[in-house]
């Protein structure tokens, strides 16, 4: 290691200490600091760990947390970035916080953002690269998903000896030859069945000949067992596929990988592909199925905001993260199989973190909610007026509908909302001023991280 380095180190464990001990924040600041004096500390900060890199539009947080999980029942020397910090500096700030260990295989399991992968890939030798879905997300800052999937792709072309585990049901993923080699997840779960996906679904088009692409089954969105019918493009031979799903509730799922049986305790279909990537890696990395069961089926999968609950006196909140259209909807779809009456509130941000542009509201379909069952609803966050505006569109009940600009009146209001149960749904820089505010009163622990 070099003396830039050493001394770059020193310095962001130090930044690290101070702030955990003094403020309860630091999940990036100690890597941005690292990273001014040597922009290439990464390379000695990893080069002792097989890395797992897991990338996509959505999922990419939980299943990060699900993959350590699995991973820990076979490996003790296991480092991750859990609070969603997934660019470069909060990966360089992961790596300073690691626990020195005297032996063994050390793993690093890594939230990547998209438009990281190539970054970070510079500086690290990932073994296996995991790509959850593309969907349009942040057009100001990604553009369209296939320029997404450049960027990732050429990260993956860095290191043609890593193994890339893909969302086989994802057409995109399938669309370009790799050097590399290619295993699929997806799922099997359902009797073929002729059909098309909405006309507005993102990548509906056949990579080789342009043509509408048809289902014989789909998930959600533009996910399925898709094909073109003029020519021989098609999903890939799947090497894991979900086979059965036996019950679902906004808090849990019960389903079959393998004919392994999981209950995974939180809801949404979209989490059944996250586990069933966790397993994928898992499997792949020498854990048992029998072991993969046991970690994914343990109840402590809600993680920073993505179905965290928190108890507020006698409230139970359900605090779920949104960014795009596809997530909006599914998360809508889980709220919606709740048996009793649930309040709501919407948190609408739009910083940089979150994307700048508001629009993708309007491709949600907040129209599908119950309202009749749902006795509250608020809207927040720094662009409250335009969520207040999507759902007066959307029908909601005049009233059963109040707004608040500032967030401790967001707080207050949750509190004495009429039933136990209460959705809140936030953009990421929402969920994060939502959380430290919750910190702050003593809700939770952490706030930031």
């Amino acid at each position: 290691m070099s003396l830039k380095s050493s001394v770059a180190i020193t310095a962001g464990k130090t930044s690290h200490w101070f702030l955990h001990k003094f403020t309860n924040g630091g999940t990036s600041l100690p890597g941005k600091i690292t990273l001014a004096i040597d922009p290439d500390v990464l390379k000695s900060l990893a080069k002792d760990y097989e890395i797992v890199i897991i990338t996509g539009t959505n999922g990419k947080t939980l299943t990060t947390a699900l993959t350590v999980k699995v991973l820990g029942e076979k490996y003790s020397n296991i480092l991750t970035n859990p609070s969603g910090s997934n660019m470069k500096q909060g990966i360089v700030s992961a790596f300073l916080t690691a626990q020195k260990t005297k032996s063994g295989k050390k793993l690093a399991v890594l939230e990547t953002d998209e438009a990281n992968v190539p970054i970070i890939s510079q500086y690290i030798s990932p073994s296996i690269y995991v790509m959850t879905n593309l969907f349009r997300d942040q057009m100001d800052r990604y553009g369209e998903i296939y320029t997404t999937y450049d960027k990732i792709l050429k990260g993956i072309n860095m290191h043609p000896d890593a193994l890339v585990i893909a969302n086989g049901d994802a057409p995109i993923f399938n669309s370009r030859e790799l050097k590399n080699k290619v295993i699929y997840y997806g799922f099997d779960d359902k009797a073929d069945r002729e059909q098309m996906a909405p006309a507005n679904t993102d990548s509906l088009l056949c990579p080789k000949c342009q043509h509408i692409l048809h289902y014989k089954n789909r998930s959600y969105s533009n996910l399925g067992k898709y094909y073109c019918p003029n020519c021989d493009f098609k999903r890939p031979k799947l090497s894991y596929r979900m086979n059965r799903i036996l019950s679902q509730s906004p808090q849990s799922s019960t389903f079959e990988i393998d004919n392994t049986t999981i209950s995974l305790h939180i809801g949404g279909t979209y989490n059944i592909y996250n586990a069933l990537a966790a397993y994928a890696v898992g499997n792949e990395l020498g854990v048992s199925p029998q072991q993969i069961a046991h970690a994914l089926s343990s109840n402590d999968e809600k993680v920073f905001g993505r179905q965290e609950v928190i108890k507020i006196g006698d409230k139970e909140l359900t605090l779920v993260l949104i960014k795009n259209p596809v997530g909006l909807d599914q998360v809508l779809d889980m709220i919606k199989t709740d048996t009793e009456p649930f309040s709501l509130a919407v948190l609408l941000n739009a910083n940089y973190a979150d994307g700048i542009d508001t629009s993708w509201i309007w491709d949600g379909s907040f129209e599908s909610l119950p309202f009749d069952k749902i006795p509250a609803i608020l809207t927040g966050g720094e662009r409250y007026r335009d969520i207040t505006f999507r759902l007066r569109v959307a029908g909601v009940p005049e009233e059963n509908f109040s707004q608040e600009e500032k967030l401790p009146d967001v707080l207050e209001n949750i509190k004495k909302m009429p039933t136990k149960h209460i959705y809140v749904l936030a953009t990421y820089t929402a969920v994060l001023q939502l959380r430290k505010l919750l910190s702050e009163q003593g809700y939770i622990k952490g706030g930031m991280d």
